[in-house]
């Protein structure tokens, strides 16, 4: 007599997070590959001059991720445990790497400023809405680099249920 084990029924959770990540993924490497071409243009005018010399190995590295994204992606589709394992490996990776970067927001949005009001003669009233616009647009981009990093964690943690895994069993 066959031995059976008892696998759990596929979650919406699972295929909609699947789905969504293979669409990511793939839009994430055409991206990569796209902004790796267009990168020696972009050096040319880098706000950091130590940005040129890390933009490269960045953009590789982009692109090698993207790509594993989409793979882990179809295996979540699959149900695959080691598409799970890695997805998740992945995400806390991101997460990490979002946090990491906020400093570097922070830096690179300052140099861009910086370097662009530097030739400009502003008046007074002027630069304060500057100032303004450029407080808000750090506020917003902290609210949001904080926002995917929750949305990532809640990912994380439902990959990681005792319901999911036995989806993967």
């Amino acid at each position: 007599m066959p031995h059976t084990i008892p696998v759990g029924a596929r979650s919406l959770f699972v295929t909609f997070t699947g789905w969504l990540f293979l669409l990511l993924g793939a839009g994430a490497s055409v991206f990569a590959l796209l902004q790796g071409a267009s990168v020696s243009s972009l050096l040319v005018t880098a706000p950091v001059p130590w940005l040129a010399d890390w933009l490269p190995l960045a953009m590789r590295a982009a692109l090698v991720l993207s790509l594993a994204l989409f793979a882990c992606s179809i295996g979540l589709l699959l149900r695959l445990d080691w598409a799970r394992r890695l997805f998740i490996a992945l995400m806390v990776l991101a997460l990490v790497v979002n946090l990491a970067g906020l400093g570097l927001q922070q830096v690179l949005l300052q140099g861009l400023v910086d370097r662009t009001l530097a030739g400009a003669a502003l008046p007074a009233q002027a630069a304060q809405v500057v100032g303004g616009f450029v407080t808000a647009t750090r506020t917003m981009a902290v609210l949001m680099t904080l926002g995917v990093c929750g949305a990532l964690l809640w990912v994380v943690r439902r990959l990681m249920s005792a319901a999911v895994r036995h989806e993967f069993a």
